[in-house]
């Protein structure tokens, strides 16, 4: 009879019968009433009043019954504790039973009870068991170790188990190792700090001899702890990768993801010259097309996993596309992941193939799926240019059909095909046209407006096209009404006489009749923008429009590689990191593939500026400002011009926040090191409002940020004095701060510290140590500093103008024989003049005054009654200032004359002369 009975019971006073039982002398009874309790237990009911009772039972050779109430006491030692220490001896006494199997129940059950008064008494049996003869015992006891650690790390610190587990490593029995190296890296999980897998070629080398003989968990331990080590060079990446290529035929599949994640690792090492590049390349495939053949969940974790390394190595699966061709019955989402990777395989080579595939995926039934075919057939076009005429004659094909998604979904990607091949393929509007009455969804009306604004010229009723949508405008959706805005502008622009009253009609409509912000900001840029300046308004609106890239959903170079260290786990599914949608900060630790070494590649990138140049070379003059289309903030938002640097001013920035969420590097990313400071006093002047705060009310922001010109606090060091003031509602924290490039390399020395949660309507004062080690690129002006604070409530962005003598540095005094000798080489059209005015000085105080912020007195002459200095000084990116200052004595006016080889930097220095005079 089966087990099955026990559940069946319904007696009342249960409890009276079964602690009977539990007392009885007889052996079976005492089996049957465990079972009984067990069974209650499992349903649910409180069968904690037995504790004592069957505690009692524990002392038995019976290898169930043990087992039994070992469960029972893992269950309900956490609600007992008092109780519970009854059973310790037992315990202690069952990790000395001479049957292995008992040693190591009684280990593993106490690694279970996680009550704190029991764990001390635990320590002895557990390093009795660390040291058993029998590998079974032993394993037990590693993963023990790590049980132990979760409850109380110092206790597991101090008895020195930690050592016993790394000694475990070396064990001659591979599922030893695997438990102990499991073991470790849960431990250096949640203790990232802590180096414990100290892995070094030796420890490596004992890995890798237990990766043959351990099961298939025991191989995914030890693969997993294998990606976390890094080579020492290409060779030993080879070597290593060569024992871990078998893994790739195991059955299980996570032994494969994590064997392709070890090897896709250790190919960042190789050097793509080498022929076991190659030979490696063509392992890696056949493993990857075997795991498409499992069920259909499998299929998908693995599909999400060959997306990511068709991403990061195309070249492993590029023969294999016709695997990933759709079969009728796949679940929708294993057909949509190959539809992705297909178009990731997408060449030159197989596009006919592809193409023939996806025309058949368009008259599917699925209307989800066929709407992705429709999309992939133009990403094609996007990604293969020999193939763009097929793409878009197959697109027309589809329009035919008359399918009202199809023709929706075609014209969506025609307007991505336009934008990257333009005029090529105009001559297919006429076709669009005829379909506009069908469009019913946003995106499909939203393209068609675009493509009639674009090309308004070749159609010749484009304003009564675009007056139909102006009809319905209120009942549109937001996506369409702004598309409509800027299409009717394209058109007035262009045939200006024919379609005023249609501009102003949409205009009035978007700015006064509209409550959307965002449709009104545009609708009052364009008026304004119109009745300002036309010519400018057709240089903004009609601008040449860059052509979009062929891939705009990869991931991120990054994230991409943080991905490809997380092949077969959750991060690799998401397609996010770990720290992502793991609650708590806790156990998740950033991972990056290692750099190439010497032999491959050069990592190095080409466009960070040097922060100084070395003395004897000739300094650059600061490099110019290139398309800052993918800098970080690329900002609207220049400082005016006429503001003085030092003017005491507060800007709002709520409202300035126009790329939302262009911070997205900061969460998570590394923190700023702090370099010895190199340069000299003074903190950063006021921020400095935008220049668009005549369109944006910039007074009723988020939060405020304001500041003023401080006196110099430490010779050597450059601050940021901020005020943030929380004008919010809710209260703000995670604070984080972001330089734009400038042109000194200005960058936070150390990450924004704002200790407390900032609470609404509360100020803090924070200085930021600032250093010049960060990327350069000319600004303008010469001293803009464009910065964002991020929080958990928004990214806010401002600009602020530095003066320049914070940058002066200590060594800036020149050689008397060598400022002659420079003065005369500098060109003469590189010199120039100001007046400094109302400074009542004498030459000593002025020299002395000007001393105190680096700017050094090389000689002092007298001539016919006037004063002359000549002075120098340097900037933090090597380039020398000479400067000559006449001094009429009793004339509070002086004449400073500034040579330099970036003339550009002498406005900003005349600035600081008299910044520093006056102040």
């Amino acid at each position: 009879m089966t087990d099955s009975k026990y559940f069946t019971t319904t007696k009342k006073g249960e409890i009276f019968e079964l602690k009977a039982e539990l007392n009885s002398d007889k052996k079976e009874k005492k089996k049957e009433a465990v079972k009984k309790v067990i069974a209650s237990m499992t349903v649910g009911k409180d069968v904690s009043a037995l504790f004592p009772d069957v505690v009692n039972c524990m002392q038995t050779d019976n290898l169930e019954l043990k087992k039994l109430v070992y469960l029972y006491l893992m269950n309900y030692a956490k609600s007992q504790p008092d109780m519970a220490i009854m059973a310790v001896n037992t315990f202690v006494k069952d990790c000395e039973d001479p049957n292995p199997l008992i040693r190591a129940l009684a280990v593993r059950t106490m690694g279970c009870i996680r009550v704190d008064k029991i764990t001390e008494y635990l320590c002895e049996p557990l390093r009795k068991c660390l040291k058993d003869e029998d590998p079974y015992v032993r394993k037990t006891a590693a993963v023990c170790v790590a049980k132990l650690h979760d409850i109380n790390a110092q206790l597991v610190e101090d008895q020195g188990f930690l050592d016993t587990l790394k000694d475990l490593i070396s064990d001659s029995n591979p599922m030893v190792v695997a438990n102990a190296v499991a073991a470790l890296s849960e431990i250096a999980e949640s203790h990232p700090s802590s180096n414990l897998l100290d892995l070094n070629p030796q420890s490596i080398n004992k890995l890798l001899t237990a990766l043959n003989e351990c099961t298939e968990w025991g191989q995914i331990f030890i693969l997993d702890c294998l990606a976390n080590y890094t080579p020492k060079d290409d060779r030993e990446a080879q070597s290593i990768c060569e024992r871990v290529t078998p893994r790739l035929s195991h059955a299980n599949s996570a032994v494969v993801l994590s064997a392709v994640k070890v090897l896709m690792k250790f190919m960042e090492m190789l050097s793509k010259d080498l022929d076991y590049y190659g030979t490696l390349l063509k392992k890696l495939a056949p493993p990857l097309v075997t795991l498409l053949s499992a069920e259909p969940e499998l299929q998908y974790v693995a599909l999400r996993n060959i997306n990511l390394i068709v991403q990061k190595r195309p070249e492993i699966l590029k023969h294999e596309m016709k695997v990933f061709f759709v079969k009728y019955n796949d679940p929708i989402y294993v057909k949509l992941e190959k539809l992705d990777i297909m178009i990731r395989l997408a060449s030159q080579a197989n596009i006919a193939q592809v193409l023939a595939e996806l025309k058949e995926y368009a008259t599917e039934v699925d209307v989800d799926f066929v709407r992705k075919a429709v999309r992939a057939i133009g990403r094609c076009a996007i990604k293969v240019e020999q193939s763009a005429e097929r793409c878009v004659s197959t697109l027309l094909d589809l329009i035919q059909t008359k399918v009202n998604y199809v023709v929706q979904e075609a014209i969506v990607v025609i307007k991505d095909i336009f934008r990257k091949y333009p005029n090529k393929y105009e001559s297919v509007i006429a076709t669009l046209c005829e379909n506009l009455d069908s469009l019913d969804e946003p995106e499909a009306r939203a393209a068609m407006i675009w493509i009639v604004g674009e090309y308004a010229e070749r159609i010749d009723n484009a304003d009564e096209l675009l007056e139909g949508f102006l009809e319905g405008f209120h009942d549109e959706s937001t996506q369409v009404q702004l598309q409509l805005l800027t299409a009717i502008v394209k058109l007035f622009l262009k045939k200006p006489t024919e379609t005023q009253e249609l501009v102003q009609q949409v205009l009035s409509l978007a700015t006064q009749d509209s409550d959307n912000p965002d449709l009104r900001d545009r609708g009052y840029i364009y008026w304004r923008l119109l009745s300002t300046d036309p010519v400018a308004a057709k240089e903004v609106v009609l601008a040449e429009k860059p052509l979009i890239s062929e891939e705009t959903d990869l991931i991120e170079p990054t994230l991409l590689d943080e991905l490809i260290c997380y092949i077969g786990t959750l991060a690799s599914v998401y397609h996010k990191p770990p720290s992502a949608f793991v609650e708590g900060g806790r156990g998740v630790v950033h991972k990056s593939l290692p750099p190439r070494t010497a032999s491959s590649e050069s990592t190095e990138s080409p466009e960070t500026a040097p922060a100084g140049a070395p003395p004897g070379e000739q300094p650059d003059v600061i490099p110019a400002q290139g398309d800052l289309l993918g800098d970080l903030l690329n900002l609207d938002l220049g400082p005016p011009v006429s503001s003085p640097p030092l003017a005491t001013t507060s800007v709002q920035m709520g409202a300035v926040d126009l790329l939302g969420g262009g911070l997205d590097s900061l969460i998570g990313g590394p923190n700023f090191v702090a370099p010895p400071a190199a340069t000299v006093p003074a903190s950063l002047g006021a921020p400095i409002g935008g220049g668009l705060s005549d369109l944006f009310d910039l007074t009723s922001g988020v939060g405020t940020l304001s500041g003023s010109y401080v006196a110099p606090k430490a010779v050597g060091s450059i601050s940021m004095d901020l005020q943030l003031t929380n004008k919010a509602l809710q209260v703000m924290t995670d604070f984080a701060i972001q330089f734009n490039r400038n042109s000194f390399g200005l960058a936070p020395a150390a990450p924004l510290q704002v200790h407390a949660p900032l609470s609404p309507n509360q100020t803090v004062e924070i200085s930021l140590p600032l250093n010049t080690v960060g990327s350069v690129m000319k600004m303008e002006p010469l001293n803009n500093l464009q910065v964002a604070v991020k929080n958990n409530i928004d990214v806010f962005y401002f600009s602020t103008l530095y003066p320049l003598h914070i940058l002066f540095v200590e060594d800036g005094k020149m050689d008397r024989q060598m400022f002659l000798a420079t003065w005369k080489d500098i060109p003469n059209e590189n010199e120039a003049q100001f007046q400094i005015r109302d400074c009542p000085l004498n030459a000593e105080a002025v020299s002395s005054k000007l001393q105190s912020s680096n700017i050094f007195t090389i000689a002092k002459r007298n001539v016919e009654g006037q004063d002359m200095l000549y002075q120098s000084l340097k900037l933090t990116n090597g380039i020398w200032v000479l400067a000559e200052l006449r001094i009429q004595p009793g004339n509070p006016s002086f004449t400073l004359s500034l040579k330099c080889r970036a003339p550009e930097v002498s406005q900003h220095v005349y600035q600081a002369y008299e910044t520093i005079l006056k102040n």
